[in-house]
């Protein structure tokens, strides 16, 4: 199996929909994580809420009410909550949805937590039923139902827990269910970044890893990084290796733009997958509408990658559009692509 292969593997079992994101990266990446409010770079508005809900929290000595994270891979999430669990000064259970096959390995966590500790489920929205409805009641009476004996002599019994915070984080906010939601205190969604908010990420990440980097580089690197924090510094890594090899002591904008044609990153931040998507779409099926699991046949991808990883860009850099009959490719895709669009029909002009 290839590399590449084994990555798409374990992030479908994991939970992670970004096809690129390698758990080996995610450890050297660690180094990088803010672990207060303050070093948290971009989602302003969040973090302007969120402060003043910790800073009651702890003035009230309680747990942080839960907190239901939403958004696209890599733009933070995991690592607010390891921040919200700094910033409380509590212990952090990480963990994700379909690791919890069971309901014992839900109450095995929920039992051994401390009072106050958080508690973090990525990709929540895959939970099963009958875990979720375990969870149901942690969540508002910190309490657990569990099932003693079998047949008739079979009983329930309630097991207390200590009070604690959950944070979910979804890719799909949609496909969590109303009554799981609805018990989230605070509902937080994530917005892509600017590329001015990706320059403050670059430059930090740069300063931790003691990369020296000039400041044209920087710009381009964050145009370029699909508003996406984790891309950012997998790019801002990649460029090291490429300043590195060529035996500059710092990345400079020749050896960026020299990197990003390497790994065949245009300056829109498209990668080669999500340009044969536009292509597909416009050649294949005349500009669409297309369904996403024909389109994620067509391209060779997973329908999972297709709509968490490639699509949300897509859409937001006015590339496709979701229809209801389907995927359609947008006037400035063919542009994109220097390909002629017609106005009549949607169709390429040969």
């Amino acid at each position: 199996m290839r590399k590449s292969d084994s990555f798409r593997e374990e992030n479908r079992k994991s939970g992670t929909m970004d096809p690129y994101f390698d758990p080996s990266e995610d450890e050297r990446e660690s180094s990088l994580r803010p672990h207060v409010l303050s070093e948290f770079q971009g989602q302003a508005r969040i973090k302007e809420n969120l402060s003043i809900f910790i800073k009651a929290a702890r003035e009230r000595e309680e747990a942080l009410d839960h907190l239901f994270l939403m958004g696209p891979p890599g733009l933070g999430k995991t690592t607010l909550a390891l921040v919200v669990s700094s910033e409380m000064g509590a212990d952090f259970k990480p963990t994700s949805a379909p690791a919890l096959d069971k309901p014992k390995d839900l109450a095995g966590i929920l039992t051994t937590l401390r009072p106050g500790s958080v508690f973090f489920i990525d990709e929540i929205h895959r939970l099963k039923p009958a875990i979720e409805e375990m969870l149901y009641i942690a969540m508002e009476d910190f309490e657990l139902d569990w099932i003693i004996g079998q047949g008739p002599a079979a009983r329930t019994v309630r097991v207390p827990v200590p009070p604690f915070t959950l944070i979910g984080a979804t890719t799909k906010a949609g496909m969590v269910s109303a009554p799981l939601a609805s018990r989230f205190g605070i509902s937080l969604r994530f917005d892509y970044y600017s590329p001015e908010e990706l320059e403050l990420v670059i430059r930090r990440s740069a300063t931790i890893l003691g990369i020296e980097i000039k400041k044209d580089a920087v710009s381009r690197l964050a145009s370029t990084s699909r508003g996406t924090p984790r891309i950012a510094n997998r790019l801002l890594r990649r460029m090291r290796d490429f300043a590195q090899v060529a035996g500059k002591d710092s990345v400079d904008l020749d050896v960026v733009k020299e990197g990003l044609s390497r790994l065949e990153v245009d300056q829109l931040g498209l990668e080669r997958l999500d340009r044969e998507i536009l292509k597909a779409i416009i050649l294949k099926y005349s500009g669409g509408p297309v369904g996403a699991e024909t389109l994620a046949i067509t391209v060779g991808e997973g329908v999972d990658s297709l709509e968490d990883y490639y699509e949300p860009f897509l859409i937001q850099a006015g590339l496709i559009a979701r229809t209801p009959r389907g995927r359609v490719a947008t006037p400035q895709a063919y542009k994109h692509l220097g390909m002629e669009y017609s106005v009549e029909n949607g169709r390429l002009q040969f």
